[in-house]
């Protein structure tokens, strides 16, 4: 079957109605493709940040593996993706959209990407740990909150108009290519990301609706250590944001929600007008979520629920009944899943830390465990997490532990580390990171990595500079009518269904 794999960015799971009854939030594609697909109620990235959660997804491994330390970490060209296995499976693969890979190759893997990226190529966001008390301009700040509202154009909307166009072309060129070769198109939207604003269409789905403000945001002075980090890397720091725009935020935000959900429902649509529908597996997921104000803080970069869980639900009906899946799963998963659904094996030479999500899909047991790892802005040690069962452990060789019972504390409100009645599950789960990682290389590796990456970035700067960034080709001695064509031909082979 062909594959289709929807992405959003920065797109929180809890608060959407997918996962929360009360949600305000308008998403009637999404909504109907969920009643008929299996749904994710307990779904992670392996790293709360678009770069090492995006390298993890396509790769199937932990950003530790393969060096994805934050925004400008290289994604080395031999590492081997999802494409590159479903190239060796006869598929065609195709990227529209963002996948911010850093370095000079841009495909790894696909055949073709329709889009250039959103985001820089180059190692101009490397992290600095060895300065980490300053803060670089290019890091998050608070005017997406503060300039939130309606907007006519951004250049969000410029870049997923031209990936939503380009990615329905690609499906009109696959049915008239008229051969049975399966596709497997990636199409990644950079929405609803902030900055938090959106056309009036989907900020007016919400005019008149209650916007609920964050549930008891937590006194800076109280917060964890990392959390305050965060806070002065997001310069919000002794800043106390003015309601109106904490709801304002929160308003485009839904808006930006709905707007994804209508482009989803654009490329369904013309999976069912080119006769589509019934031989494509459609997943939907995400990098990472927001916080969006929630305990004080915003954007990502934590492993609490808002800025870690995502979205994920996989659509084949005809293969797959629909179900909710309550196992704890990550994104992670997808390359082996993809693999399976495809018919191939994964070679056990290679390594591989993601686990297929194929048993689960199947209603048969599978697996229930997420590891992550945060190794970016706003912490200058590995921060590490687990989740397995009820608990999430989040480890950090400076901080104190942190130990939640998801079951009975979704808001993660009460720190079970300090508790009597924990201290065997604590020590366990820290014997745990003792054994998964080599904290002190760990650490050193990610060190030595950013300050090869600064010193190379500087250097590039000078003289004359050679762009890292993708450039799709478009030949246009190929499209629409040209003397060398013959016309009747052309308008024959471009029309469907073909008179």
């Amino acid at each position: 079957m062909n594959i289709l794999f929807l992405m959003a960015d920065q797109m929180a799971a809890p608060i959407l109605p997918l996962y929360d009854a009360a949600s305000p939030i308008k998403l009637p594609n999404l909504q109907r493709l969920a009643e008929r697909a299996v749904v994710f109620d307990s779904a992670y990235c392996n790293s709360p940040l678009c770069a090492p959660s995006r390298f993890t997804l396509v790769s199937g491994q932990l950003p530790s593996k393969i060096s994805a330390y934050d925004n400008a970490a290289d994604f080395a060209a031999d590492i081997p993706t999802y494409a590159h296995h479903l190239r060796r499976l006869g598929y065609r693969t195709a990227l529209s959209g963002k996948m911010h890979f850093c370095g000079p190759d841009q495909l790894h893997g696909y055949e073709e990407r329709l889009t250039s990226d959103i985001y820089p190529a180059d190692y101009g966001w490397a992290v600095n740990w060895d300065a980490a008390d300053v803060r670089p301009s290019w890091y998050h700040n608070m005017s997406s909150v503060l300039q939130a509202g309606p907007c006519v154009r951004t250049n969000q909307l410029d870049f997923d108009e031209e990936v939503v166009f380009k990615a329905r072309q690609y499906l009109y060129d696959h049915v008239r290519r008229g051969d049975d070769q399966p596709f497997c198109l990636t199409v990644s939207l950079t929405h609803p990301h902030d900055p938090y604003t959106i056309p009036r269409e989907f900020w007016d789905l919400y005019d008149e609706v209650d916007i609920p403000l964050p549930e008891g945001a937590i006194p800076q002075a109280e917060q964890d250590p990392h959390s305050q980090r965060l806070l002065k890397v997001i310069d919000l720091w002794d800043k106390p944001l003015p309601e109106a725009k904490i709801r304002d935020a929160r308003q485009a935000y839904y808006g930006a929600c709905s707007y994804v959900d209508a482009q989803v429902g654009h490329l369904l649509k013309t999976l069912e007008e080119c006769g589509l529908a019934d031989d494509t597996v459609i997943v939907f997921s995400g990098d990472h979520g927001d916080m969006l104000g929630e305990r004080g803080l915003w954007y990502k970069m934590h492993w609490f629920e808002m800025a870690a869980r995502v979205p994920l639900l996989i659509h084949a009906p005809g293969r797959f009944a629909p179900a909710r899946v309550q196992a704890s799963v990550s994104t992670m998963d997808l390359l082996p899943t993809f693999v399976e659904l495809a018919g191939g094996r994964l070679p056990a030479e290679l390594p591989l830390d993601g686990r297929s999500l194929l048993p689960h899909l199947e209603g048969r047991a599978g697996h229930d465990e997420v590891i992550g790892e945060y190794l970016a802005e706003g912490t200058v040690s590995p921060l590490l997490m687990i989740r397995r069962g009820p608990y999430k452990y989040i480890h950090c060789e400076l901080d104190p532990p942190l130990l939640f019972d998801l079951q009975n504390d979704p808001l993660e409100r009460e720190n079970l580390a300090a508790s009597p009645d924990y201290a065997e599950l604590l020590a366990s789960f820290q014997a745990e990171v003792r054994q998964r990682w080599d904290l002190a290389r760990l650490h050193g590796e990610v060190l030595a990595s950013q300050r090869r990456r600064r010193f190379v970035a500087a250097a590039l700067e000078q003289g004359e500079r050679t762009s890292w960034d993708h450039q799709p080709f478009v030949d246009a001695s190929q499209q629409y009518m040209r003397n060398h064509i013959d016309l009747d031909d052309l308008e024959r082979r471009a029309r469907y269904p073909q008179p």
